[in-house]
């Protein structure tokens, strides 16, 4: 049995689950509403104030899919109570971020600056105060889309090994590498 599949998971008060005949679930708390396709293998029971996921068999397909889902519907229950949080800085000389709304204007050492358009579901606020790197503050209750947008922006400008200039997730360690002088 899957040990992350198998445990059930407790939903919260204001928070209600469905699942209609196409093994769609629906999550609607106070922060929105979210919705997850299931596996038409996998079979989701709500009851008592808790999701619980089985599977079929014990084919290798039908237990990755149990944890899977399992994972992703807790995400969504945490989602849309909580919500998600997601922060970047940019390290480097001249480095700057600002935003008008869901738009925001990175300059990252390149000819021009980067206008990059955020998701409409996920706000997004900078900052830059003085003596501190440049912040992007991303938050929204969908876990998989605050990531890949956090992903997307990372790209634009990776951190360097030798220096550590570039766009990193905050508190990410960045293992340096010694110059050419260290090579005699």
């Amino acid at each position: 049995m899957s040990r992350i599949g198998k445990n059930p998971i407790t939903v919260p008060a204001g928070v209600t689950i469905s699942v209609n005949g196409d093994n769609v679930v629906t999550v609607k708390g106070p922060k929105g509403e979210l919705k997850q396709e299931v596996d038409r293998d996998i079979t989701v029971v709500v009851n008592d104030g808790k999701v619980e996921f089985s599977r079929p068999t014990d084919q290798i397909r039908h237990r990755s899919l149990h944890g899977l889902y399992r994972a992703l519907i807790a995400n969504l229950v945490k989602g849309v109570t909580d919500g998600y949080q997601r922060k970047l800085e940019l390290i480097g000389v001249g480095f700057k971020a600002s935003n008008q709304g869901n738009l925001l204007d990175l300059t990252l050492g390149y000819s021009h600056n980067i206008v990059f358009e955020v998701p409409k579901e996920i706000k997004v606020a900078t900052a830059q105060e003085k003596g501190q790197n440049p912040t992007i503050t991303l938050e929204g209750i969908d876990r998989q889309l605050i990531g890949q947008v956090a992903a997307k922006l990372r790209s634009l400008r990776k951190p360097e090994p030798y220096k550590g200039k570039g766009v990193r997730y905050m508190g990410e360690v960045v293992r340096k590498k010694a110059g050419k002088a260290a090579g005699k």
